[in-house]
Formats: structure tokens, sequence, C-alpha cells
């Protein structure tokens, strides 16, 4: 059941720029969505939408039953973390994160224990005296998660809140913030262009670009099924193959083909003509007798196996090799895609195929 409902939501500037065209959405109680997507897309605009802290220029805000759409920000029960940390610059850090709960009235003892249980989680322990200006910038971002976290809101909303933590931190934020969430069980808005983030938080995650929702899924389901050439590209690290070819029925099979070699061939005929192929690298494979060949542009070493980048007639593929099988630069050789990894979209329109 919807807890809070974005319906035909939209935003123009004065300018006459569309920032965000019509979204939909239903969240539902306890539920983590992640909006991914790059720079410009309409996802932080989305967020201040449901905060307050922007008009909707059309559509509505329902939450818990109550439209919310025109109701001012400290009417809407909401904790946000902003992407520039937004401290209280003559409070402590102690003070900063108490400060919701001093707001909702809750006696000194109990909210600056509670702050002093959320600096422990968050080690800021050592730092509960010190003001914002003598913090770096990581540590200045990990106040504004224990402060919004500090209560229980009816709604997390969390603007990049990691952007500024080095990668060994910002994976332990991510654990943080995750077990937070199920453990109190609020419905969390998780603004993000980090692909790992989305997939190491989502119940769900809304890829967004041009201020349109493109795709809606499960991370898993958004990544094996992308809806379009834009979430091919845009989701995975490396993202998808894309091959533009041809599909041709040959003796009740689908035959793949671009530049004039026969790629794959599938059990399901979709249609005959030109398509663009999708392959995740995880479905390309090094093999001599491979029928699409090629010399390696560049092979990455990511510790538990290889990412092989190779330049071939189709334009450049990117397979996953084994970690202990390096290939030189400039290496000939041989690639085979497996049938059960392959996606087609159309050529025109960039939609999937079903």
């Amino acid at each position: 059941m919807s807890f809070l409902a974005l319906e035909k939501l939209a935003k123009v500037w004065p300018d006459g720029t569309a920032a965000v065209r019509g979204v939909d959405l239903s969240i539902a109680q306890g539920e983590f969505i992640v909006l991914l997507g790059p720079s410009g897309c309409g996802k932080t605009t989305t967020l201040r939408m449901i905060a307050g802290l922007e008009t909707p220029t059309s559509g509505r805000i329902t939450l818990a039953g109550r439209e919310i759409t025109r109701l001012p920000a400290a009417e809407r029960d909401i904790g946000m973390v902003f992407q520039f940390y937004a401290l209280y610059p003559h409070l402590t850090v102690a003070e900063n994160i108490a400060f919701p709960l001093e707001c909702a009235g809750v006696p000194r003892d109990e909210r600056m224990a509670a702050a002093r249980k959320l600096a422990e989680q968050l080690e800021l322990t050592a730092l509960l005296d010190s003001r914002p200006r003598a913090l770096s910038g990581g540590d200045q971002q990990r106040v504004a998660l224990a402060r919004a976290m500090a209560r229980k809101p009816a709604v997390w909303l969390m603007d990049e809140p990691l952007g500024t933590l080095d990668a060994s931190r910002r994976a332990d934020m991510c654990d943080f913030i995750r077990a937070q969430q199920l453990e109190h069980a609020v419905p969390t808005v998780y603004v993000t262009h980090d692909q790992e983030e989305a997939m190491r938080l989502a119940d769900r995650v809304v890829v967004m670009n041009g201020g349109e929702v493109l795709q809606v899924g499960a991370p898993e389901q958004v990544y094996a099924e992308p809806a379009s050439l834009f979430v091919a590209r845009f989701v995975g690290s490396p993202g998808m193959n894309l091959i533009e070819g041809f599909s041709r029925a040959s003796q009740g099979v689908t035959l793949l083909e671009s530049a004039g070699v026969a790629l794959v061939k599938c059990p399901k005929l979709v249609r005959e003509g030109p398509v663009v192929i999708g392959v995740r690298p995880e479905h390309v494979a090094p093999d001599p007798a491979g029928a699409l060949r090629g010399r390696v542009a560049l092979d990455a070493f990511m510790g538990s196996h290889r990412y092989l980048h190779v330049d071939t007639g189709c334009g450049r593929v990117v397979a996953l090799g084994a970690a202990d099988r390096p290939s030189a630069v400039g290496e000939d050789i041989g690639l085979s895609i497996d049938p059960s990894g392959v996606r087609l979209f159309d050529s025109d329109a960039g939609s999937r195929l079903a």
C-alpha cells in the first residue's frame, strides 16, 4: 500500500526549462527507493519537491493519506540530509545532532544521550564538542546524517549524502544507513548518481533522465532487463555492450549479425531487421574459437576478475576475463557471446524489444 505518492509531479523553471516531467511514483511504508541518474536529470528537484523546498508546477504529493503538495516544509515531518551539510555553525556537533529532538520537545538528557549513541555509531564521539568549522567535509557530512536520523520522521530524504566521503568510509556509511532504515522501517528516498550505492541500498531503483522516469524496478531487474538503451548504458560499470546489428530467421532460430559476422544464435525470433544487440560483459568471454574477433585495447585487472576492452569490427566490446589470465594490449583474441544474456533494442526508438 502506498505511503508516499507522487502523481504527475512536474516542475518548470521560470525560463521554461522542464526540470521534472510528470513523475508518478508510489512508495510503501519501510521501502528504500533510490533515484538514480546523471547530473541534471531531475532527481534532486523531485526530492526537494517532496521536502517542500520547491513548489511543484503541477501534480500532487500525498503522505500517509494526506496531501502535502503545498504544505510548508516544517509541517511535513521529514528528515533530510543535504548534499552540502547545512549544519548550524554556532552549535557543537552534539547540539547539531540533537537539534531535531530539541525541536520535538525531548528533554535535554534524553536528546544528548541519543546524540552520543549516534555519534558512537558514526565514529564521531571525539568530535562531539567541536563546531562545524573545525571538521573536515566528510566529518560534516556524517554529522548531517546523524542529525537526520536522530528522530524517526515519517520519511527520510537523502540528497547524495556520501559524496564527500572516501571509498572505504562510503561503504561503511552505506551499511549504516541501510541498517538504520531497516531497523526503524522509515520509508527513504535517496538521490545518487553512483550505481554501486544504488544497487547496494535500494529495494527499488528509479532511473531518471531528462526529468522523466525511464524505469522502476528491483536492482537486479533494472540491471538484467533494462527498458531502454539509456538504462542499458547508464546502469552497470562498465555498461552494457551495445552493438548495431541485424536480426533474421535461420533454420528455426534467430541469427544476430553485425558487420558481416554471425555473433550468436537465439531460440526466439523477436523481429527481423535492424536491432541493437545488448549484452553485459559477464556474458561475453574470451574464446579462441569465438566468432567475434578483435584486439585488446585495455586489460583492466579488478582483483577477482578482469575486464577486457576489445576493439572489434562491431566497435569496442567489453568481456569478462579470469583474474589469472592477463592479455597483452594489441593481442588478437576471439570472443563468444552467451545467448541467455542477449537483450535486443529498437534501433530508432531505443526501447527494449520484448
